[in-house]
């Protein structure tokens, strides 16, 4: 495969506009070493955001999991 830059400027030669190359033939790039960044800043409305959609994903999955016990029938028959 040829590189990225290559390609770019060969597509340019032939009057491309523009060119697509895929991500696992493009050229590979040094990741970020998260490890040493630390937490993230945030604000209080983004805080309150968070843990309130954290709220609402474990009352989703106890409505799941109370809709499962109902139907293996440990509720009883009801109308």
């Amino acid at each position: 495969m040829l590189p990225g830059r290559l390609l770019s400027h060969l597509a340019q030669r032939n009057g491309l506009r523009s060119l697509v190359i895929h991500p696992l033939d493009d050229v590979r790039e040094e990741k970020v070493d998260t490890r040493a960044l630390g937490p993230m800043p945030m604000t209080e409305g983004v805080r309150i955001s968070l843990l309130s959609l954290r709220a609402i994903l474990v009352l989703m999955m106890l409505l799941v999991f109370y809709h499962v016990l109902d139907l293996a029938g440990l509720f009883g028959h009801h109308a």
